[in-house]
């Protein structure tokens, strides 16, 4: 996904413990996939963010990614309703998306 959106090489070393981070400790972020054929065709992350202002948490949708073959098919809307009736279901009091409208690069930092 790094390498397709913004041409970044991400190092294994980093990015796998990462990942791991998540699935070990859930306030960290949740994983979200849609399947076909039982093969994983697309995937987003929620993390979470608390607002003060409406006393709740508000949930971001990042690192979407859906392949290549399966873009312009439904596969995100098909996520995004699920990720919508899971945080209705959890209390989340906003749901956002989050994106970079353009990205250099690592420089970008």
């Amino acid at each position: 996904m790094a390498m397709e959106t913004e041409k970044l090489a991400l190092d294994p070393s980093t990015i796998f413990p990462g990942v791991r981070a998540v699935f070990a400790d859930r306030s960290r972020g949740q994983y979200f996939v849609a399947e076909s054929g039982g093969n994983v065709v697309g995937c987003l992350m929620i993390t979470h963010e608390w607002s003060d202002w409406r006393n709740g948490d508000i949930w971001w949708i990042q690192s979407v990614y859906v392949h290549a073959d399966f873009r312009r098919k439904g596969v995100f809307s098909a996520l995004y309703r699920h990720v919508e009736k899971v945080a209705r279901a959890a209390g989340a009091v906003g749901l956002r998306l989050y994106m970079e409208e353009e990205c250099g690069g690592p420089g970008d930092l």
